[in-house]
């Protein structure tokens, strides 16, 4: 959900610029050689998955949606293109009527994807459809990333509830896409208000140990926080003496402490201690939130210990030391003229290195076992068999130049939720593995 669900204002720049310059000259010399108007299909996918990982989500699919209706060329931009000379005038005229008039089929966001899933389809001229490569992958590449990450974290934690906090580890915009990506791979809450108010995420936060720091003394600054925010609140215990702290913040919230946070030390240990502590206090009720630079692993290891929530920055918007998904955005088909009904060729990269693609117009559909779990990633150019009819992964995303898509965050959370677990158990393992599903094509 987005501010406009909420009736909320919401500036929308444009996108045009969120681009490389390379994509500008190629239209350019294309409206010079009379290729520019060719039908074109180009397509969304990545060779390869983070090393290790079993499978990637699809994330910023609703962030791709907003960012082609916005990719505009206004007066400003325009000047600009001039006054660098990056275009010529003909080229600025066309810019400034540009709409994407095409189509965009894709992966519903919050879907699972592997090598060679085709998570995105651009169809349209080849003027309208290139323009978009460097916006669509540098919104999905991040997303998925984090969402990746967060999916492996949500695994990790099971039942026990995620905060995202990593606003002040990445840059201001991206902070708020990361926590979108988040909320859609299974965290509950953000600590970023920016993220709150453009998608509705639940917000939480209380107090950093500078606050504790402030006052005179720890009692000062827990009897201050108790006063404004009520005992439900959470207290942050390890600015000094951890087990001094928990007695403090019971003495002072009474056995009805919401919950206290400890941010340093042995997690593990210090959990176990912390809750005999609260348990000896009579706040037997009272949560223990656990922070300080956690990732899916660090998560899975406190599995054990009396943890009820766990707040993630660094890692999470980072993917968890794989900050993009190395997708690419390539042209597979095209037509010979510019002829509306003149029919698609397929075309493809064929370079050394592992940088070959596979050319066509694809379908995908995930085949599953007797059982009904996901035995295999099914991707073709030709009719799509009898049996997978009903399996297709593709939808309708944009029409016409139109949106046809778009849906709550919550849809595609749950949407996630389901996908991975339609996958075989070894899916959430966390060691290093292949896909979980192999890629085969028809």
């Amino acid at each position: 959900m987005n501010t406009a669900d909420l009736g909320l204002p919401v500036a929308v720049p444009s996108t045009a610029l969120f681009t490389d310059q390379y994509e500008l000259t190629m239209l350019q010399a294309a409206l010079r050689a009379g290729t520019a108007d060719r039908r074109s299909v180009f397509e969304v996918f990545t060779r390869r998955l983070p090393e290790g990982r079993r499978y990637g989500v699809v994330a910023g699919t609703g962030r791709v949606l907003d960012a082609v209706e916005n990719f505009r060329f206004d007066e400003t931009i325009l000047g600009f293109l001039r006054n660098r000379g990056i275009l010529d005038e003909p080229t600025l005229a066309w810019l400034a009527d540009y709409r994407f008039r095409g189509d965009i089929w894709g992966y519903p966001e919050g879907e699972v994807y592997f090598p060679g899933s085709p998570i995105m389809r651009v169809e349209g001229t080849f003027a309208e459809a290139v323009l978009l490569e460097t916006v669509i992958l540098s919104i999905l590449n991040h997303d998925s990333a984090v969402a990746a990450a967060a999916s492996r974290m949500a695994v990790a934690a099971g039942d026990r509830p995620l905060v995202e906090m990593g606003a002040r580890r990445t840059h201001e915009l991206s902070a708020v896409a990361a926590a979108r990506a988040a909320y859609l791979g299974g965290f509950h809450t953000t600590s970023d208000l920016a993220a709150g108010f453009r998608y509705n995420i639940p917000t939480v936060g209380t107090s950093a140990h500078a606050f504790t720091l402030l006052h005179d003394s720890e009692r000062d600054a827990f009897t201050a926080q108790v006063e404004t925010l009520g005992s439900g609140t959470t207290l942050l215990v390890d600015t000094f003496d951890v087990a001094e702290a928990v007695r403090t913040a019971v003495e002072v919230a009474g056995p009805g402490l919401g919950a206290v946070r400890i941010d340093s030390g042995d997690l593990l240990l210090v959990a176990h201690r912390v809750r005999q502590q609260l348990d000896e206090l009579g706040a037997e009720k009272t949560k223990i939130v656990v922070t300080s630079d956690l990732d899916e692993y660090a998560i899975a290891s406190l599995a054990a210990a009396p943890v009820d929530a766990y707040g993630v920055g660094t890692q999470l918007v980072t993917g968890s030391g794989h900050p993009t998904c190395s997708m690419v955005y390539k042209l597979v088909a095209r037509a010979d003229s510019d002829a509306p009904d003149a029919p698609l060729r397929a075309v493809a990269k064929k370079s050394m290195g592992g940088k070959t693609s596979v050319g066509g117009r694809k379908w995908a559909a995930r085949r599953l076992d007797e059982d009904g779990v996901a035995e295999a990633e099914v991707v073709g150019t030709g009719p799509v068999p009898e049996e997978l009819a009903d399996r297709q992964l593709l939808v309708p995303l944009v029409r016409g130049g139109e949106v046809v898509a778009r849906e709550p965050l919550d849809a595609a959370r749950t949407r996630h939720i389901t996908a991975r677990a339609g996958l075989p158990l070894s899916a959430t393992q966390l060691s290093r593995g292949e896909p979980v599903l192999p890629t085969e094509y028809a």
